[in-house]
């Protein structure tokens, strides 16, 4: 163990002499009867394993506790419906939240064994595209934290998101192969789910028959709370085959055919349909989406009928308050027709009595305003697969119709607009209109996201119903994003204002009583230092490319995509670059940019970008007149893990979206908590960021909404500025001329003529401002004493972006729950 992790005792726990004994003990016991290896024969994936098991044997006794506590006490429980959670790896934020870090270093560090090399083989368990897959996996860590009674409940998909290969195409990711040490399969909880069929009305009532069953087998991960004893549970649903799936034709041939055709079954979570802010209306997406709906309402509903509240049965309508569903964009919005289908046809209630009780428990979460974005269903999908909820959506909108008739009378128009169903040449159903009027409340993920909603895509509803509307600003957790990933930080804040702070980030204000103090600033510019080495090092190691530790890292990292403006980075990057080569002997503020991110495998524009980064690399990175002042990488394959390594080296966070398309964000704060100075615009959370930081602590520039609105209204003339600003027709020439792409002069055409004649995103209307801007961080990074400062000022204003303070939002405005700092006692080790 090197001597600045030795010091770093305090956010790490203590290694306790018998603490470490015991592991070495169970280390070896594991090796021994779990993998059934001797150190002879054992690989280090079979150590990795040995220590994960060791690890999680911790974590057991307090499963156990923690949901012996919830089913003792009854409290209201919360399930957070979500198709993506973006876990990233488990062992090192485990060891962290139980404080077993040092301990385990010095165990492994006793056996012969290197910490780190043993946590690299750890798979990210990839099971998200991006930012709303992460939130859910932050929130869940928080709503640990926070004591609240809360499952999240989502797909076991085979496959995450892919794998990145810049050269070789697209990879699939197979997280599972040598198995998931975390997880603990469930099949006593399995549950049927049906498809297809049709409805049959009778005096007795509605029943959906001649269904096609799906078999839903959960399995548990364990999520433990910061610290506090508590371990939640998120409950992950595989796809399973029925016993007799297709062997009614038992003749011999078709008995082969039915074995295999089981695979058809199974496929429902196979994998992951890789697109970020895209919808795409495909069959077995939807079944995905009633898959995880259907299996857990039932789940939800055995739970309740267990509780003291629920033994009355569901038609004691009081008790089943003390459920909260929160819905995770649109993609669980399932769950409302589902409710009401065992509410009415199963549990025989009333239509009014059924509609209350889950208007009541159900809450919505928009998290994007891009119409090509948002879920809607052509009904003949609905129809064929889900007739029954069909009919039920039918219903939800005819008496939702019929209100907005009596409050607006004659008013047709504002009936079309509001209406479930969309008209058209395919007739579809409008996930979020059934969101909206099927939840108690609707929130939007910043200030200015949940303003536009209501005054743009859902101005209608919230005319009606102005008390649904809601705003939850995101938030990231503190625990990965700062302790875990950024240990030296971490430290360093914990010497000056003590280590309350991991679960109050508001404390983090008292730092600015050191903003001026030559020891801090000395330290917090020290840790810097150190892990950019350890990211140059990193990146020398796995991409074989030298990069000067000593340059600015301008880092964009995110999901590819046009209203992201990766494209503006790099005709920065181009101008950068003609200046350098326009004026060779002046003093360059030296920068390595690094953008990194993946792009949906259908998004050709998406690809055209990787494309465009990588061929200015190719230029630019050879250029010897330019040295080693500017270079240029493309991040391959940017997942969780690799974010956790690059963001606490980046000295510039690129956050630089058109103003009103970025919902949130959730990077921009990370690198913020991580001591980067943000340049951005008045977009996302980035409004907020300015405000908590000081706005002259961020590098703003470029339109705002209200700018972005007036040209839209004036027409977007990109010719205009192509025609009036020398430097971007250079850099746009360029590209065009084939100066990037000798090979191929035409490659970027596409591109080209999507800047000129159909950008969306008006990436020419920011270039001046945003080239100018970029100028004044050069300037401020010169002077490294005022560079840290601004940091100081940043990580001080970070509180407000703990999810810790979402959640508790959430809990207290939404679900109508106490959170709480308590701990529970410790189990007692049954060993």
């Amino acid at each position: 163990m090197s001597v600045d992790k030795r010091k770093q005792i305090s956010v790490r726990g203590l290694a306790g002499v018998e603490n470490v004994a015991d592991l070495k003990t169970n280390f070896n016991r594991h090796l021994h009867f779990t993998l059934v290896k001797d150190r002879n024969v054992a690989t280090k994936r079979d150590y990795y394993f040995a220590l994960a098991n060791t690890v999680r044997d911790h974590l057991v006794g307090r499963w156990i506790r923690t949901q012996q506590h919830y089913y003792e006490k009854d409290p209201k429980r919360v399930y957070y419906l979500s198709l993506e959670f973006y876990m990233g790896r488990t062992l090192q934020n485990t060891m962290v939240n139980l404080a077993l870090e040092n301990a385990c270093d010095e165990a492994t560090y006793q056996l012969g064994l290197d910490m780190e090399e043993l946590q690299d083989i750890e798979e990210d368990a990839g099971l998200g595209n991006g930012g709303l897959g992460r939130l859910a996996a932050c929130f869940l860590d928080s709503m640990a934290s926070l004591g609240l009674a809360a499952y999240g409940y989502g797909i076991r998909y085979e496959f995450g998101i892919f794998n990145q290969k810049i050269v070789s195409g697209w990879q699939q990711d197979d997280w599972l192969r040598y198995g998931n040490p975390w997880e603990k399969a469930r099949p006593e909880y399995m549950r049927p789910v049906h498809f297809y069929g049709r409805v049959e009305h009778t005096a007795e009532g509605v029943q959906w028959v001649d269904t096609q069953v799906v078999l839903a087998l959960p399995y548990d991960t364990p999520v433990p709370g910061y610290r506090n004893n508590i371990v939640n549970t998120m409950r992950l649903w595989s796809a399973k085959a029925p016993c007799d799936f297709n062997l009614k034709d038992f003749n011999v041939g078709g008995y082969i055919q039915a074995v295999l055709d089981r695979n058809l079954a199974e496929n429902i979570s196979r994998v992951l349909y890789p697109n970020d802010n895209f919808f795409e209306g495909k069959e077995l997406r939807l079944k995905q989406e009633y898959f995880v709906v259907a299996a857990t309402l039932q789940d939800i509903i055995r739970r309740f009928k267990a509780s003291k509240f629920g033994s009355t049965g569901v038609c004691a309508v009081g008790p089943f308050y003390t459920v909260a569903i929160q819905l995770n964009d649109t993609h669980p919005a399932l769950a409302i027709p589902e409710l009401m289908r065992i509410l009415v046809d199963t549990e025989k209630l009333s239509w009014e009595k059924a509609w209350d009780i889950v208007v009541r428990t159900c809450a919505y979460t928009n998290h994007t305003v891009l119409p090509e974005a948002l879920e809607r269903w052509p009904v003949d999908l609905f129809q064929n697969l889900l007739p029954r909820h069909l009919e039920i959506i039918y219903e939800i909108n005819r008496r939702h119709l019929e209100r907005i008739a009596k409050l607006y009378p004659g008013d047709v128009d504002r009936m079309r607009r509001m209406s479930l169903i969309e008209e058209g040449d395919v007739k579809k159903i409008n996930m979020a209109h059934l969101c909206i009027v099927g939840s108690h409340a609707v929130n939007g993920v910043a200030r200015i996201h949940s303003e536009i909603i209501k005054d743009t895509v859902f101005k209608d509803f919230y005319e009606v119903d102005p008390q649904k509307f809601q705003n939850k600003t995101n938030g990231i957790t503190p625990r990965r994003w700062l302790v875990m990933c950024n240990p030296g930080l971490a430290e360093v804040i914990a010497e000056r204002i003590g280590e309350d702070y991991i679960r109050d980030l508001d404390q983090l204000k008292r730092l600015l009583d050191f903003v001026d103090d030559d020891a801090f600033i000395r330290d917090v510019a020290k840790v810097k230092q150190e892990n950019k080495m350890k990211f140059a090092a990193h990146l020398e190691e796995h991409y074989k490319v030298k990069i000067n530790p000593n340059s600015m890292f301008d880092v964009q990292v995110k999901r590819i995509h046009e209203y992201k403006r990766q494209l503006l980075n790099c005709l920065h990057i181009i101008t950068m670059y003609n200046r350098i080569k326009k004026e060779p002997n002046k003093s360059w503020t030296p920068r390595t940019v690094m953008i990194g991110g993946k792009a949906a495998p259908g998004y050709h524009t998406a690809k055209m970008i990787i494309k465009l980064i990588t061929s200015i690399g190719d230029i630019v990175n050879n250029d010897p007149v330019v040295g080693d002042r500017l270079k240029v990488i493309f991040l391959e394959n940017y997942r969780v893990t690799l974010a956790e390594k690059v963001i606490p080296a980046s000295d510039l966070s690129e956050q630089i979206s058109t103003a009103g398309t970025e919902a949130s964000g959730t990077g921009n704060m990370k690198f913020m908590l991580n001591g980067a100075l943000t340049i951005g615009t008045m977009d996302g959370a980035n409004v907020e960021m300015a405000e908590e930081a000081g706005e002259e602590n961020l590098f703003i520039f470029g339109m705002r909404v209200h700018d972005v609105e007036a040209v839209d209204k004036k027409g977007y003339d990109a010719m205009s500025y192509y025609n009036q600003i020398p430097e971007l027709k250079q850099a746009m020439d360029q590209i065009s001329g084939g100066y990037f792409s000798p090979t191929q002069p035409d490659l970027f055409k596409d591109l080209v003529n999507m800047l000129m004649h159909h950008d969306r995103f008006k990436v020419f209307a920011d270039y001046e401002d945003y080239i100018k801007c970029q100028e004044k961080v050069s300037a401020l990074y010169k002077n490294p004493k005022e560079w840290t400062k601004m940091v100081i000022h940043n990580i001080a204003g970070c509180g407000k972006f703990s999810s810790d303070r979402t959640i508790s939002e959430y809990a207290r405005e939404i679900w109508g729950m106490e959170p709480s700092l308590e701990k529970i006692a410790a189990p007692d080790d049954p060993r």
